[in-house]
């Protein structure tokens, strides 16, 4: 697990970008994860299974890139 990413426990479905949104703070910085998949829209919540699966994704994703902004958008197909 990255130490320098904490994540909050607000995932919640955003509208406006049609994906799934969770917030973290990564080394002191909040930043809005996006989790855009067809199979998550379908989904009316996230439970804790999924949670953590998306969590190690987004770690996963932070070993290979850094975020240019204040905001991730992860594409999961």
């Amino acid at each position: 697990m990255n130490q320098a990413l904490l994540f909050n426990d607000d995932i919640e479905f955003d509208q406006q970008q049609d994906a799934w949104r969770y917030t973290a703070l990564l080394s002191g910085q909040r930043i809005t994860i996006y989790f855009h998949s067809m199979q998550l829209k379908r989904l009316d919540k996230i439970d804790s299974c999924t949670k953590y699966d998306l969590e190690e994704i987004v770690e996963l994703w932070l070993e290979k890139n850094d975020p240019e902004n204040d905001e991730i958008h992860i594409n999961i197909r």
